[in-house]
């Protein structure tokens, strides 16, 4: 078995994985359930990791060149470290729209937006839970609701920081980290995705 038949097998386990996870988690933060129902919640979040983590490996043992591999590999390492990145899988679904499988530079732009997108409504939503699950029963915390911690989040990826809520806990801070270095990354992204239209269509004019 190759590495691209074992993705062809994959795809859609892994992408159910990711939007179960985000269900998943989801239902835990906002409801804050305990008992059996949390206990059945963990087991169904430790099997999509389990099921990212199997991946990893076996693709990781099938690639020829590993080293290559790893280090054009690394959103599916963030996948098994992170868990926040596994919903992001979801995204891959358009992908099966023949629209967006063509390799021209508007099809790629579209793709690419798309992504963005759904990037960064995926990270202030997932990004806000986890801010209010470390902050919610904290001493002296000051991010108690989900719409405190949407609020938070926003703000935080904006850069904005208007101070009126923070994290005093670890976790929360360590959230805020999180959030601070994929919006920059995201921004970075944005920028080169606008920088290639804006050359594509001068060029395009300059040839006329």
């Amino acid at each position: 078995m190759n590495d691209e038949r074992w993705q062809r097998i994959m795809q859609w386990p892994l992408t159910a994985a990711g939007v179960l996870f985000l269900i998943t988690y989801s239902v835990r933060v906002l409801l804050d359930y305990q008992g059996d129902l949390s206990a059945v919640a963990w087991t169904i979040i430790v099997a999509a990791w389990l099921l990212f983590l199997v991946d990893y490996v076996v693709r990781f043992a099938l690639a020829r060149d590993r080293g290559h591999w790893f280090r054009t590999h690394i959103f599916d390492l963030l996948a098994v470290v992170l868990p926040a990145v596994r919903p992001l899988r979801a995204l891959r679904l358009i992908t099966l729209f023949p629209v967006f499988r063509r390799n021209t530079g508007d099809a790629l732009r579209s793709r690419v937006s798309i992504y963005l997108a759904g990037s960064i409504s995926l990270l202030l939503y997932l990004a806000s839970l986890a801010v209010l699950q470390s902050e919610r029963f904290a001493p002296g915390a000051n991010i108690r609701t989900f719409g405190d911690a949407v609020w938070w989040s926003v703000v935080t990826l904006g850069t904005v920081g208007y101070g009126d809520y923070y994290p005093v806990t670890g976790a929360g801070r360590l959230v805020a980290v999180a959030l601070m270095a994929g919006g920059v990354a995201l921004v970075g992204v944005i920028t080169a995705t606008l920088s290639s239209w804006i050359v594509e269509r001068v060029s395009a004019i300059t040839l006329r």
